[in-house]
């Protein structure tokens, strides 16, 4: 390395500086070559103006500027560093110890700004990490046990780039203030709350204001079909799969019984409703639609409620004194319809099962665009058990992978 000194300023060129970190098992060291720039004079009154250039390994551009003055009573700096195109590979000795994984593939991109002043410390560090890729897990008694893989599964963009935006403030009066530990702390709380809160994390990845719902989607007591309300969560949840690749999605569908036993039978009689309009417009020579298109308004209920009723094999269909059913209040005919349907545990088991089925199929085949290889039916559920937040329990749960 050349160096010049002129009135207490410094002028380098043709530089080279090798670090190493003892520290850590195995070893990392960096090399920094064609180091070159200046340092204007410096004094206890004056700071110095620095305008640094370097490249890690040879390839990698690193700039640094701003000023510093390092012999003020107390420290000030103002000094902004930018690099491009560091080989992640190289920290692999990082990785394992704190993540459990050595690092496959991936650069590192920076910029970031540090100001000292009054010993206080505002920083920027904005980290653009593209293609990173772990290897296999490597045992170290250090690593997190907290799932690195799904975190950096979401953080990801559709195109393998990681943006981490990492500000830090602190006195430097604070014995427990670091700078690298509050940047560690940062990436465990990234990390951990891809553990325990996923699609809040997707949310706010997204800049959806009501995170945590996308973590399921509502249902109508007895009902398995997809309402608008959820499709709306379901495009936000489906383009966040689109913008993250890596990850696969599991659904589990749900169904509670105090809930749903009445909603299944609702849903039978309405069912036998629709068939029986969709009979009589055929009767009368008119287009009849699917039922699924059918609807029974409120004038026409207490018709075709009668006409179900009419047609029902029921043993306690009340009688008159010749035998023939007789004719009731429409109340009644409803309870008694009610009551003939079934709804036991296995409808209710199907009826979650058939929810999960239908989300599954409006992701892969309607309207998601998912590869059906992303998207899992695990098993279903038929109780409220382990739900924690306000939303119905006739639902499909989702998690993250």
């Amino acid at each position: 390395m050349r160096l010049r000194c002129r009135s207490a300023a410094s002028t380098l060129s043709d530089g080279e500086v090798q670090f190493s970190d003892f520290f850590v098992k195995p070893n990392y060291s960096a090399h920094l070559t064609e180091v070159a720039g200046n340092v204007s004079a410096l004094s206890a009154t004056q700071a110095g103006d620095v305008d640094l250039a370097a490249h890690v390994e040879g390839t990698a551009p690193v700039e640094i500027r701003g000023t510093v003055n390092p012999f003020a009573r107390d420290l000030t700096l103002d000094l902004t560093a930018k690099a491009n195109d560091i080989d992640l590979p190289p920290l692999t000795p990082y990785s394992t110890k704190y993540a459990g994984y050595g690092i496959q593939k991936g650069k590192l991109s920076l910029e970031v700004h540090y100001r000292i002043d009054n010993r206080k410390l505002a920083a920027t560090n904005k980290l653009v990490l593209d293609q990173l890729t772990f290897g296999e897990r490597v045992e170290s008694p250090t690593a997190t046990k907290l799932p690195v893989l799904l975190a950096v599964a979401l953080l990801k963009d559709r195109n393998g780039v990681i943006h981490l935006d990492l500000p830090i403030e602190g006195t430097l009066d604070d014995p427990k203030f670091s700078v690298w530990g509050v940047i560690v702390q940062i990436i465990v709380n990234l990390v951990t709350k891809a553990a325990t809160a996923p699609f809040a994390l997707l949310g706010a990845l997204c800049g959806r204001r009501r995170r945590a719902a996308l973590a399921y989607v509502e249902f109508a007591p007895g009902h398995a079909d997809v309402s608008a309300v959820a499709e709306t969560k379901l495009r936000s949840l489906a383009k966040a799969l689109a913008d993250r690749p890596g990850l696969k999605l599991d659904a589990a569908g749900r169904a509670a019984p105090d809930i749903d036993r009445d909603g299944l039978r609702r849903a039978a009689l309405d069912h036998a409703m629709r068939a029986q309009k969709q009979k009589t417009l055929a009767a009368q020579g008119e287009s009849a639609p699917s039922q699924d298109a059918l609807t029974i308004d409120a004038a026409e209920y207490p018709e075709y409620l009668a006409a179900v009723y009419r047609e029902a094999n029921l043993k306690d269909k009340p009688r008159n004194v010749l035998g023939l059913a007789k004719d009731i209040p429409p109340a009644e005919m409803e309870a008694l319809l009610l009551a003939s349907y079934g709804a036991d545990d296995e409808a209710l088991r199907t009826l979650a099962n058939q929810r999960a089925q239908s989300v599954k199929e409006w992701f892969v085949v309607d309207q998601g665009g998912v590869a059906p290889e992303r998207v899992f039916v695990v098993a279903a559920k038929v109780s409220g058990e382990g739900i924690q937040d306000k939303g119905a329990l006739t639902r499909v749960d989702f998690s993250l992978r």
